[in-house]
């Protein structure tokens, strides 16, 4: 595959709990090294895409490749297989409260290679150094701040050297000045290493900052009702809908 294609492609995907879809026929890529921001209001079902795109739900149709493989009907190794090339940062962080910073890093790593205890301990190292954790290494996720556990959560995800990181909401729950450092955080790992980040945010100045592109979600239509450079679209989406939610507008009465 080429730099060039896309490094996620849903195709015609349908996803839902219950039988009740939230979501319908969903079409879109990801391109390789791109910031890809999800947004929508409350219920459109923003993290529930997110979900199915790393395969944690099955999908009522449709398909999600990654880098060409279908992780939704790949099964065993080939699942585990396309599982690694990826890594996902939950909303709260999902750190095992019990293990250090390090153990946390180190864990995938333990899980997952075959890799000496020193090589691990130097990698899970390298990985926080990349998110400003240096130092904090036998911390227990109990004694950070959100935003250092926002940190860690990322440099978790990067153990496997994933080439996408999938992050749900990573200014969920952060002071204005905690977000912008958690934005800048993603923009110099997008720039540095050539990460693709999927990103499920509803926060207005973290789009604006970190989007190359986004796709917006509705509720109603339960469909994309908007694609493109946020920038662009919060000028002249022909949709009002988009527009109000990105100038932060309410509907009128």
């Amino acid at each position: 595959m080429s730099i060039a294609d896309p490094i996620i492609r849903v195709e015609n995907l349908t996803v839902g709990y219950g039988g009740k879809a939230i979501l319908q026929n969903l079409s879109f890529e990801v391109r390789r090294g791109e910031v890809l921001v999800i947004l929508g209001g409350s219920g459109s079902g923003k993290s529930t895409l997110l979900k199915h795109m790393i395969g944690l739900y099955p999908p009522m149709s449709g398909r999600v490749l990654i880098e060409g493989e279908d992780i939704v009907r790949a099964e065993g190794a080939h699942r585990q297989a396309i599982l690694r090339r990826f890594g996902v940062m939950y909303q709260h962080g999902a750190l095992f409260g019990s293990m250090t910073l390090l153990e946390n890093v180190r864990f995938p790593l333990e899980m997952f290679t075959h890799l000496s205890d020193r090589a691990i301990d130097l990698i899970a190292r390298t990985k926080l150094d990349l998110v400003q954790l240096s130092g904090s290494e036998e911390l227990l996720p109990a004694e950070l701040s959100g935003g250092m556990r926002k940190r860690a959560a990322i440099a978790r995800a990067m153990a496997l050297d994933p080439a996408i990181l999938f992050l749900d909401e990573p200014s969920a729950g952060l002071d204005p000045i905690t977000s912008a450092e958690v934005d800048q955080l993603v923009l110099r790992l997008s720039r540095s290493l050539g990460v693709t980040f999927v990103v499920v945010t509803h926060e207005l100045p973290s789009i604006f900052t970190i989007a190359s592109r986004v796709i917006m979600l509705d509720r109603r239509s339960r469909g994309i009702v908007a694609a493109g450079d946020p920038r662009a679209l919060r000028e002249h989406a022909e949709d009002d809908r988009v527009r109000r939610f990105l100038n932060r507008e309410p509907e009128p009465a």
